[in-house]
């Protein structure tokens, strides 16, 4: 009896303890936790510090490409080998590849209309090898819109070779992330069978490409060779290239090879392009690039090229580029450009060395992001080129440096490729103030019906919804808690954030307990109201007096967002006296607080606000003082 009894009460005890661990979890920074983020705290591949937790795996994968454009069809085939390793504790029942280009097809889902003259009808897969063997397409894969399932079983730490043979035809018109620019320049991203992410949160991503949404990719490496039809056209790459000799001719190879530092030089210009390449009917560009998420590439018979190296650290270099077209004009700053916001990166903020080899700034359409390149229209203005290049750049570091589901939670990158570059892009633009434009941003849309919580997954949202949460609301909230935080702590923070996530996939919850752990604060009340509710902010001044020369100003936080807090006194001589207080004052969940500032000069006008800070509601911003 007794020993049954304490058997008994060894499962309670344990049963308890299981318990007081779950509403710790939970309850630990007041924030909600969903059920499968909790499964992952308990198998501790995430850790409530901040840090990947001790059983933290990731899959991964080994791609060897060998692909082929032909200009006159816009027609892309080609060969694939996938080495799939799965690293997780699970046995696989099917794998997931995604086939981007089926977002083409008519039937496809898509975040916005379409052009008709973009309908393609999709990829064409002609043959599928599992380990060497071919299998019956039809009988072994479902399809969704844009994933492909292949019936196969997968064991826990085991590997998988996967064979493809495919095809696709570049539409015609509208398509995203990518394009034809004139007949024989092209951007080409999202264009291989691409196994889907397998992660210890979801399992398989299974969200249809439709658009909008972009990365969330494992880190995997990468070996293409690449060709065109058209023997004129120059390949740029994500990665490097492996075989100068077999495309340039000597000079030019040897130039390419160049190590000189600091310097733009100009490699292919219109003068010198008709001697750059071998004469062959047929030039292989050969492409490496190890441990990235993603391989994009693109050519021209047109370009000019200009290169810089930049020594990222002692014993590595990085190869910036601009390919551009002759007629943009501006555009032969670009590389300039994109060299300085590498070294700001670098040096500045995040202050991390640029983790990549390489980086081409590629002169396309609108403005988007690839491993080591990025796509750029032509702007019409310098400052314009500013933001651009270094915006799309700062994309190195989120999302391809730390592998953040952006098709969940896009503010996790955009936001973050917002605010890195915002104080290069205000030194470097002739003061373009990038803060207070985000501010404006914000401001114009907070407390709508467009304005959401961050936490709501993005691949759930269109614009405008979209676009406020993932951009202008994400940086408010990181420069909001920069100013909470201080400067060095923040930068801290954020270091510490990169260091322990890069080429992993961190969550949400990760960045907030990272915060939490290295600045050694609670900073839930931050985050629940800021991520997870409904909300806007508005500060107004309820009253004001003065006693011997002290001034005391009652603030109240009409919403539910916590925002700094910014008076300036004006005196009768015209001086004025400013006071600041970060958002920390709030804290505690008071709705008031009362400002104390020692003023002797008389004070006939208090003003509440800044540029930097987002108010719904100014009309009550104002007291005049009658004394």
């Amino acid at each position: 009896m007794v020993k049954k009894f304490d058997n008994k009460m060894s499962y309670f005890k344990f049963i308890f303890l299981i318990l007081i661990f779950s509403v710790s979890v939970y309850a630990q920074n007041g924030l909600h936790i969903p059920l499968e983020y909790q499964k992952a705290f308990s198998k501790n591949t995430r850790s409530m510090d901040g840090n990947p937790g001790a059983n933290y795996w990731q899959n991964h994968s080994d791609y060897k490409i060998n692909a082929e454009f032909f200009t006159a069809t816009r027609t892309l085939k080609g060969t694939e080998s996938i080495i799939y390793y799965n690293e997780s504790p699970d046995t696989l029942k099917n794998l997931v590849v995604r086939l981007y280009q089926n977002i083409n097809r008519p039937e496809s889902s898509k975040d916005w209309d379409y052009d008709p003259r973009s309908f393609t009808d999709g990829v064409k897969i002609n043959q599928i090898k599992i380990d060497g063997e071919e299998i019956d397409i039809e009988k072994t894969t479902e399809h969704s819109a844009t994933n492909l399932q292949i019936n196969k079983t997968l064991n826990p730490k085991s590997q998988i070779e996967l064979y493809f043979d495919w095809s696709f035809d570049l539409p015609d018109a509208q398509s995203p992330r990518m394009g034809k620019y004139d007949t024989a320049t092209y951007m080409i991203a999202y264009w291989y069978p691409q196994m889907a992410v397998y992660d210890d949160i979801d399992g398989w991503d299974r969200v249809d490409y439709r658009g909008q949404v972009e990365y969330y990719n494992d880190f995997s490496n990468f070996d293409v060779t690449l060709s065109v039809d058209n023997p004129n056209c120059m390949v740029w790459a994500t990665g490097e290239l492996q075989n100068p000799d077999e495309v340039f001719s000597e000079k030019f190879s040897s130039a390419f090879k160049s190590k000189e530092e600091d310097k733009v030089f100009n490699f292919i210009t219109n003068e010198n392009r008709s001697n750059a390449l071998l004469k062959k009917d047929k030039l292989i560009w050969h492409y490496k690039a190890d441990y990235v998420p993603d391989f994009a590439f693109s050519f021209s018979d047109k370009y000019i090229w200009d290169f810089i190296n930049y020594k990222a650290e002692p014993n590595r270099t990085v190869r910036i580029s601009a390919a551009y077209n002759p007629g943009s004009k501006g555009f032969e700053k670009v590389c300039k450009i994109a060299y300085d916001a590498i070294k700001y990166f670098s040096t500045e903020f995040p202050g991390v060395p640029f983790p990549y080899p390489s980086m081409t700034v590629f002169n396309g359409a609108g403005g988007m992001e690839f491993p080591m390149m990025v796509n750029d229209t032509k702007t019409d203005a310098y400052s314009s080129d500013i933001y651009l290049t270094s915006h799309e750049i700062s994309h190195t570091y989120f999302p391809f440096y730390m592998g953040t589901n952006e098709r969940k939670y896009a503010w996790m990158d955009e936001g973050w490729a917002v605010i890195v570059p915002q104080d290069f892009q205000t030194v470097n633009s002739d003061n373009v103030d990038s803060r207070e434009r985000i501010v404006k941003s914000y401001t114009n849309f907070a407390g709508t019906s467009y304005d959401v919580p961050l936490m709501m997954l993005s691949h759930q949202l269109k614009s405008p919804s979209y676009r406020i949460a993932s951009y202008q609301k994400a940086a408010m909230t990181y420069n909001i808690l920069k100013d909470i935080l201080g400067k060095e702590m923040f930068e801290k923070c954020t270091k510490e954030y990169i260091k322990r996530w890069h080429g992993k996939h961190p969550v949400p919850y990760d960045f907030f307990n990272t915060f939490e752990n290295v600045s050694g604060q609670n900073l839930g009340w931050f985050f629940k109201p800021w991520y997870f509710e409904f909300g806007y902010p508005d500060l107004s001044i309820v009253s004001a007096s003065e006693e011997n020369g002290e001034w005391k100003v009652v603030i109240e936080n009409k919403g539910n967002y916590p925002a700094p807090i910014c008076l300036n006194f004006e005196t009768a001589e015209g001086n004025n006296f400013e006071y600041w207080e970060s958002a920390n004052v709030w804290s505690k969940g008071n709705k008031t607080v009362t400002i104390k500032k020692e003023i002797k000069n008389k004070i006939i006008l208090i003003k509440l606000g800044s540029k930097y800070i987002p108010d719904i509601n100014t009309n009550d911003n104002t007291l005049n003082i009658n004394k």
